[in-house]
């Protein structure tokens, strides 16, 4: 329990200190934000806000972790899977703001980063570290084998939780703080499953990513962009995967899921109807042009994501006998 506080801790400092560091630098090489021209009017004004902060998460996360991890398999295959999406992100975020090329990665060079990154995970897990291909099945608390559609699931879990993150970074300190919340409740998790390594990962991150809200949170002083929403994505993923958890991470991860949905549920009825279901997508936007104030929006969100994880950690202890 002491190094979980001590890594909780160091990350969260690590994060504060660097912040000042690395804004300035930002701000000076001109890596501004540029704000889609059909978002909502209230964040034009954000323009040119610092990006690509996702650097302050990572180097405040890694610290902690080697410190106190320990030199484990598991650790090093997480950090390989969430610094790999952060370099996916971090190239994304340099073409867009330095390159100047709006789009950035175009989508089948992410997809093809992000596959790479599930063909490993899901290979190393399951031929080197024991982690079979069956799926814990919550409450029942059974294995359903998978076999090869195991690495189908692993692919989405993978692709769909760091692109759930990253459509849920949208507003000042929405993905940075659900992300903590859903750290913290996967801490408990790794610790209900004896993988106190994986703990101490977990705890890393949401300290990183608490400190990382002293300059994320509204008015941002900087955005984590690409670098990070898909860093902080894979890790929880890669965490899910090594703790056979990954029905819990929908739960947990609630807001994200909801994010991600209200963008395909948009697109499909666009496509078929030409009407929108809602104003704008992600649905945190939909809120914003609702009349809803971006601090309520983001207040509102974290609220939501802490219920989605008491009733995971809930779940998790009705099925592991703990009520």
């Amino acid at each position: 329990m002491q190094e979980l506080l001590y890594a909780l801790g160091m990350a969260f400092v690590i994060a504060l200190v660097v912040g000042p560091l690395v804004i300035p630098l930002l701000r000076r090489l001109k890596f501004g934000q540029s704000i889609r021209e059909d978002g909502p009017e209230r964040h034009f004004a954000k323009a040119g806000t610092p990006t690509m902060g996702g650097i302050i998460i990572l180097i405040a996360f890694v610290v902690p972790v080697l410190i106190y991890g320990g030199n484990n398999n598991e650790i090093w295959l997480a950090l390989f899977v969430t610094l790999g999406h952060g370099l996916i992100g971090f190239i994304d975020d340099f073409i867009k703001v330095v390159l100047k090329r709006s789009l950035g990665l175009k989508a089948r060079q992410k997809l093809l980063g992000q596959i790479i990154m599930a063909v490993a995970l899901s290979y190393i897990a399951t031929n080197y570290m024991g982690r079979g291909t069956d799926l814990w099945i919550p409450i029942l608390d059974m294995n359903l084998e998978l076999g090869p559609l195991y690495y189908v699931l692993i692919f989405f879990v993978l692709v769909g939780t760091t692109n759930a993150v990253n459509l849920t970074d949208g507003l000042d300190g929405l993905a940075a703080g659900t992300t903590t919340v859903a750290a913290l409740a996967y801490t408990v998790i790794a610790m209900s499953f004896g993988k106190p390594h994986l703990a101490i990962l977990c705890v890393s991150l949401a300290g990183a990513s608490l400190g990382f809200l002293k300059y994320n949170a509204h008015p941002a002083k900087i955005f984590m962009g690409d670098t990070g929403s898909l860093a902080l994505g894979g890790a929880l993923a890669a965490v899910a995967v090594m703790t056979k958890t990954e029905i819990l991470l929908a739960i947990v991860g609630g807001v994200f899921v909801f994010e991600a949905l209200s963008v395909i549920i948009q697109v499909i009825s666009f496509k078929l109807t030409g009407k929108r279901v809602f104003r704008m997508s992600p649905i945190h936007h939909h809120f914003e042009l609702s009349g809803w104030s971006e601090v309520k929006v983001v207040t509102v969100f974290w609220l939501t994501g802490i219920l989605f994880s008491a009733i995971a950690l809930l779940i998790l202890a009705i099925s592991r006998g703990g009520i």
